[in-house]
């Protein structure tokens, strides 16, 4: 059978009608794109529901169910298998691209054969009060990018997988994400696409990964992600996520972007948020706070991680993800 070679597919992956709104708006935005010959494609994760309900709502889509393992990296990783393109990019279901998304995050690897993929830049949109406790350098926590990323387009470690573009010959030479690692529903591990990238590095040493901040998204932030215990479980879910990638490629390629967050953006974060204190910003103590408990809940789950996947004498997911249950 002749299969028709798109220039670029979109990936949605989603799993509950909660974020129906917010779904439906990610599809459509996804199909606004300045972008000639790409297709979007929608992978259900285990609930035939909703579907159901998305091929009713958007009948020329492709709309698939989940064949691989449940979670997030299953579900992408049947969107690669049915995605017939050049790059495939990944939008969240509750992120809203810009109209010229995929054509930047597609150009910088048209422009130049050694880049394996693009990320762009995530921005939060509230739908309560802006959180002021918060600090900007955790804005990771809800998928966001965060301070401290450079303001330019640049070389980085890994992408994000809400908003990002990889070759397809990149999948096609180290396979697609490890279904050990990842979110599944509302569990909030991570890591699958920092996993991913060090592989690809790993595998071709010449390749790089960039970071470029014209590509523009919204990613919804809902108030339950706004509170400390949320707050406090991703941090924690972070560390054990981190564990697991350290044994999976090593403690030196795992930890080596963490490293220079640890020692540089967050040191200089808890400066900023002292200074916002002294100019009369009561907040600016409850952000250093936030910065000082965020690191230490994550290097606690790092740590409980490590403990149990040496106890085990393997990378056990089911003794990292049944600590959230």
């Amino acid at each position: 059978m002749n299969i028709q070679l798109k220039q670029a597919a979109i990936v949605i992956c989603c799993y509950t009608e909660e974020r129906w709104d917010a779904l439906c708006a990610s599809i459509n935005s996804a199909l606004g794109q300045e972008f000639n010959y790409f297709n979007v494609i929608v992978v259900v994760d285990y609930n035939p529901d909703l579907q159901r309900r998305v091929a009713a709502q958007f009948p020329n889509l492709k709309v698939i169910e989940n064949r691989g393992q449940k979670g997030l990296s299953g579900a992408r990783n049947t969107g690669i298998r049915a995605a017939p393109a050049r790059y495939i990019a990944f939008l969240d279901d509750d992120a809203v691209a810009e109209p010229q998304w995929l054509q930047r995050l597609s150009q910088p690897m048209k422009e130049d054969p050694n880049v394996m993929g693009v990320v762009g830049k995530i921005l939060p949109k509230w739908l309560d009060a802006f959180p002021a406790w918060f600090p900007k350098e955790f804005y990771w926590v809800f998928g966001c990018t965060y301070r401290g990323v450079p303001t330019q387009r640049s070389e980085v470690r890994n992408l994000i997988g809400g908003c990002m573009c990889v070759r397809a010959e990149v999948f096609n030479q180290v396979g697609g994400f490890r279904s050990e690692i990842g979110r599944i529903g509302t569990v909030p591990l991570g890591g699958e696409e920092t996993e991913f990238c060090i592989r690809a590095h790993q595998a071709n040493p010449q390749g790089k990964f960039i970071y470029e901040p014209s590509a523009r998204m919204q990613h919804e932030v809902p108030p339950k992600r706004t509170t400390w215990r949320y707050f406090r479980s991703r941090c924690y879910a972070e560390g054990l996520s981190k564990a697991l990638i350290a044994q999976l490629v090593g403690a030196h390629d795992g930890l080596a972007a963490e490293s220079s967050y640890t020692m540089r953006i967050l040191p200089t974060g808890v400066l900023y948020d002292l200074r916002d204190l002294f100019r009369g910003d009561i907040h600016g103590l409850q952000r250093a706070a936030a910065i000082v408990a965020g690191l230490f809940v994550t290097v606690a789950g790092y740590t409980v991680g490590r403990l149990r996947i040496r106890t085990a004498h393997l990378p056990n997911p089911t003794l990292i993800v049944g600590e959230l249950d």
